[in-house]
């Protein structure tokens, strides 16, 4: 115990050994002691000694800690220093390293001290087997180890676990721990263990880690909360990011629907901590990552379709417009929103449809741009919005359309700040960045439509007072050539540049544009004395452009202007400027540094403003455009008249190719139709086959049944002939007299009929009455002998009923009698039997038709009888109402009688009320009296 107390820093006497000296003894002791509290000191005290003798303890004791591992597994006290004192040897702690050179010494040592635990996969293996225990000193150690190895040798450590039976799923228990300590170390382990590994990204995945992951977000509060928040959001960016399958698995289980919660904001938006503005950053990307430009575009347009349908899309463009949010999150906002819409017609639609909420309202379209062109926002917000209007206008003509259609002389409102306004007032302005953002906006509304190009040829602009208008077209190029103050502002390379990009981007693949830039007869010149002249190296870039410009012009035209052919620019670039120069200046443009860059993604991402130069839809231009405009500078002539008739030739014989090819689906479609038909038929006919030979056999067994009964027939005449007569004679007495019980029941049924029309008659004078009759009694007395008339006409039918079913047992018992003497009567006494049976039909559809001209009066009757009750109930209700519009006008009437009175009264006039006309009338009536008495 001396041993122990002097290690651990008690005294004692005499030289005190070194630290590699006292790493030693402990490492022996732990090697040789039989006794586990022996061993188990000796671990802890390695565990003491560890940060501070790092190399010391993870030279010597390494193995026998390992060692420990694998035969102390049933201490779990033990287990944990030993995890613990390996964590201390692996980890690179820096908070505690304060130098570089400190620091790099210490990632050294975490790199060779992995390495050698990772020589043998088995430890690895160990580790995560020993990750299966509950118990708190075990697992969290264990945890913190598995990811220092991670984080020092991560590809080698994830080979390992890769190929280990369940050492993933054994890691994702974790997430379930009831111990949060547990569970938040353990997100850290997954962080690392699915960096850069899509194969274990998938794993991870498919062991449902998203709806663990949501479920820890929203019960630790969503963009409310914490780190914990954070962590689970990173993990989950390292699961989507350029994994397509999690992607698609992420999309077809609804998760997308959940993330809606996250983006619910209140009016009150000041105070966001810095957590939470980081919690809804990572949301943000975790949103971009599901429709990604990069993505492929089926999964894009899925992704975008659902966050529409969720009402995701709705509650970003809240966000967007609301007030008090963070610069950061609204510059992220504008650029999830630009990638939500891109492309996507239906989401275009809606974000047009997006209005401020302002006084008046304004679309978000328009503020945005207000927001691009003001110089005093910051550049990172001017960059997301025009990344958000060249979303919005990617392959979205309609919404081309709409911008274009601001610029128009016919749809400008004078009262309004539309969209193409803001944009030529930033076209124009003294900022060059509003120059070039405005250009760059612009030339997205011409990309790939012709239509539009065309239509922006009409926009008119007033320069000055007293001065005709200019076209737009003229304006730009005038901004380029023209020596006055306008040059001087927009002599700045962005400017010129942005410019340059907006000319290209509007008149190539459009003739009618070329011709109206060439109608200026300024421009040419300009263009030329731009590529010839040898300019610094900023220039260079505007060179290149001005090449592109002139190479367009080539390469578009029409010949419509005689000064401007093909031949004879290309004769002029020969003359002033040289073929070779030409090309070599058209090369400028690729060749500039922020050209790669800006041909990498479609967002615009600049350091500085000053490095704006280039637009990603541009580059493609420029690609597709250097090699033709370089073949067709360098042809001749002849070389281009035999180019032209190549290309008829080549089109006749298109047009050949495409009539056989017409041709051949017309035949394909027919042989198709044809091949349908016949088997069609083919079907048709096996049915017909089996229908004929189902009938033949069933007419072979009737055949044998009709030779049986004719000999049974034969046999049993002679014998049973004189019962069978007498059972009929009795039968046909039987029916006779149910036929005249039938006959007597007619005869009572025209009695109640003929009753029935005094009833009727009865009801025409009741119908007429009522006609005249405005009381209420009347009224109930007839309903009330409508009713008795209604529920006679009830109980006839169901007499006609019984009739009828009587009818109907009296057919059967007699059809049951005639097929009971088919087979034994001889062929007289058939043919009298058949005879009368004719006759007894005969009187039987006698009775049917009669019983039906009985249904049918019936129906008539009731259809009389509903009539006049609704008749009589319309007249009752239009008496009623009657009745109270005039007592409402009389009410109206004392109401203003007794108002006129007031006012009488009020002037000054005698007015007797009727209460004093009817006193008055009493007392004369009195008086009256008296007198009477008095003379008698």
């Amino acid at each position: 115990m001396n041993f122990f107390r002097g290690v651990m820093g008690g005294q004692a006497a005499g030289p005190q050994p070194s630290g590699a000296e006292t790493i030693q003894k402990l490492c022996d002791r732990v090697a040789s002691s039989t006794l586990l509290e022996d061993r188990r000191d000796a671990v802890r005290a390695l565990k003491s000694l560890s940060k501070k003798y790092r190399m010391e303890v993870g030279t010597q004791a390494m193995d026998h800690l390992i060692n420990i591992l694998q035969t102390d597994r049933s201490d779990s006290e033990i287990l944990g220093y030993a995890l613990d004192t390996l964590y201390n040897i692996i980890c690179n702690d820096e908070e505690e390293e304060q130098d570089e050179n400190a620091q790099k010494q210490a990632d050294d040592l975490g790199a060779q001290f992995t390495d050698k635990f990772i020589q043998d996969p088995e430890h690895v293996t160990l580790l995560l087997t020993l990750l299966e225990e509950f118990d708190f000193h075990v697992r969290w150690p264990g945890v913190k180890l598995l990811t220092a190895l991670l984080k020092n040798q991560g590809v080698q450590v994830q080979g390992v676990i890769l190929v280990s039976p369940m050492g993933v799923s054994r890691l994702m228990d974790l997430l379930a721990d009831s111990r949060e300590v547990i569970r938040n170390d353990g997100l850290l382990l997954l962080q690392q263990l699915t960096k850069g590994n899509a194969a274990i990204q998938k794993i991870v995945a498919f062991e449902n880690a998203f709806e663990r992951l949501l479920d820890i977000i929203t019960e630790e509060g969503s963009s409310d909360g914490g780190i914990v928040v954070e962590d689970c959001l990173l993990l989950l960016l390292n699961l989507l990011k350029n994994n397509s399958s999690n992607q698609n698995f992420f999309k077809e289980g609804s998760y997308i629907q959940r993330m809606k919660p996250w983006f619910e904001v209140g009016d009150d938006n000041s105070g966001w901590s810095a957590q939470k503005v980081t919690n809804l950053h990572l949301m943000l990307q975790l949103v971009r990552v599901m429709v990604s430009p990069v993505n492929s575009p089926g999964a894009t347009a899925s992704c975008q379709k659902s966050m529409y349908q969720c009402g995701l899309l709705q509650q970003l463009c809240t966000i967007l417009m609301a007030t008090g949010v963070p610069a950061d999150i609204l510059t992220e906002t504008i650029n999830t929103v630009s990638e939500v819409i891109r492309g996507s017609q239906v989401n275009q639609d809606y974000f047009a449809s997006v209005n401020a909420p302002s006084n008046p309202p304004r679309p978000a379209i328009v503020v945005l741009l207000m927001s691009m062109v003001n110089e005093r926002q910051p550049f990172v917000l001017r960059c997301a919005v025009l990344y958000c209007f060249q979303c919005f206008l990617y392959k979205n003509q309609k919404g081309q359309g709409e911008i274009v259609a601001t610029l128009l002389p016919s749809t400008i409102d004078a009262n309004s700040i539309s969209a193409g306004q803001l944009l030529c007032g930033g076209l124009f302005s003294a900022d060059s960045l509003s120059n070039w953002c405005a250009a760059v906006a612009l030339a997205h509304a011409l990309q790939d439509n012709l239509t539009q190009k065309e239509q922006l040829l009409r926009v008119q602009l007033a320069t000055s007072l007293g001065k005709p208008p200019v076209s737009l077209l003229q304006q730009c190029t005038n901004i380029l050539s023209q020596g006055d103050k306008i040059v001087r502002r927009g002599s700045k390379v962005q400017t010129r540049v942005g410019l340059l990009m907006l000319l290209c981007t509007w008149i190539s693949n459009c003739p009618i544009a070329v011709t109206h830039f060439l109608h200026n007869q300024e421009n040419v010149p300009f263009l030329t004395a731009q590529i010839s002249e040898n300019l610094g190296e900023d220039e260079r870039l505007v060179q290149g452009l001005c090449a592109l410009l002139l190479g367009i012009c080539i390469y578009y035209n029409d010949n419509s202007l005689e000064n401007y052919t093909k031949e004879k620019l290309k004769q002029l670039i020969e003359k002033r400027i040289g073929k070779e120069n030409f090309v070599e200046k058209l090369g400028f443009i690729t060749k500039h540094e922020l050209y790669s860059r800006a041909a990498q993604k479609p967002q615009p991402v600049f350091p500085s403003p000053e490095q704006m130069l280039f637009d990603h839809e541009f580059t493609k231009l420029v690609k597709e455009l250097e090699g033709v405009i370089t073949k067709a500078v360098h042809k001749s002539s002849e070389e281009e008249k035999k180019e032209e008739e190549v290309k008829k030739t080549l089109e006749q014989h298109d047009n050949i190719v495409t009539q056989y090819k017409e041709l051949i689906r017309e035949q394909d479609a027919q042989i198709q139709e044809l091949k349908e038909q016949v088997a069609s038929m083919t079907a048709q006919n096996e049915q017909m086959q089996t229908t004929i030979t189902q009938q033949l056999s069933q007419i072979q067994q009737h055949k044998d049944q009709y030779n049986i009964l004719k000999l049974k027939l034969g046999g049993f005449t002679s014998t049973y002939g004189s019962q069978v007569n007498g059972l009929q004679t009795e039968e046909l007495t039987q029916l006779r007299e149910e036929v005249e019980e039938l006959r007597k029941q007619h005869a009572l049924l025209q009695t109640q009929l003929s009753d029935k029309d005094a009833l009727i008659n009865t009801l025409v004078k009741v119908t007429q009455t009522a006609e005249g009759s405005t009381g209420g009694s009347e009224n109930t007395e007839l309903l009330k002998e409508l009713e008795s008339l209604r529920s006679q006409v009830q109980s006839q039918s169901a007499e006609i009923n019984q009739l009828k079913t009587e009818r109907q047992e009296l057919l059967r018992r007699s059809s049951d009698t005639v097929s009971s003497s088919e087979g034994s009567l001889d062929a007289t006494k058939m043919a009298e039997l058949e005879s009368r049976l004719t006759a007894q039909t005969t009187e039987t559809e006698r009775l049917k038709e009669e019983t039906k001209s009985l249904s049918e009066s019936r129906a008539d009757l009731e259809q009389q009888l509903a009539s006049a009750t609704s008749t009589l109930q319309t007249e009752v209700h239009e008496s009623r109402k009657e009745q109270d519009d005039l007592l409402m006008l009389l009410a109206d009437q004392d109401q203003k009688i007794h108002s006129l009175k007031q006012r009488l009264k009020t002037l000054g006039e005698t007015v007797e009320d009727e209460d004093d006309l009817d006193a008055r009338d009493q007392t004369d009536e009195d008086d009256e009296e008296e007198e009477d008495e008095d003379e008698d």
